[in-house]
């Protein structure tokens, strides 16, 4: 009788239960599998909120600084209007409190804001104030679609030749 021949030894094939044990390496990763997808996700949006806020607060500053000029601009228009009865008579350089609201206004018109003009007393210290909205652009997809500005500008009366009076 002839004795079979030994075969070589077959590399036993690892089973389902050493590939996912706790022993293999590939096994303690499965786990983690699509973790850095979720991350680079959370990630992304709480950069583009950040961008966002930056852009929006940004264009709020430069929305707030031109309210200021225009406010500015409108009292120092208003400013122009004085009274020629006092100034011809030379009893003081004042406003004319009609003139100088009217032009205020007619100012801000051109400029496409809407603000209110007040008058000093004595009626040579002017203050306009001016409201306006920055139209946001990525606070908008939060349901916040603009955010309110004011101005302010103040002009004072000073006449004289060698120092204001």
């Amino acid at each position: 009788m002839t004795t079979p021949a030994p075969t070589p030894a077959q590399p036993e094939s690892p089973g389902p239960e050493s590939e996912s044990g706790s022993g293999s390496v590939r096994g303690r990763l499965r786990g983690d599998e699509g973790g850095i997808a979720i991350y680079t996700a959370i990630v992304t949006v709480a950069l583009l909120g950040i961008i966002g806020l930056a852009i929006d607060g940004g264009g709020k500053l430069r929305a707030t600084e031109r309210a200021d000029a225009v406010a500015m601009e409108a009292a120092r228009a208003a400013g122009q209007a004085i009274d020629p009865a006092d100034a011809v008579t030379g009893s003081g350089v004042r406003v004319d409190p009609e003139a100088a609201q009217a032009a205020a206004q007619a100012y801000l018109a051109r400029a496409g804001t809407q603000g209110t003009a007040t008058l000093s007393d004595d009626r040579t210290q002017l203050t306009v104030t001016v409201q306006d909205a920055y139209a946001t652009k990525f606070l908008a997809i939060v349901g916040i679609g603009s955010m309110s500005v004011t101005g302010h500008g103040n002009a004072r009366l000073l006449h004289g030749v060698t120092q204001p009076q």
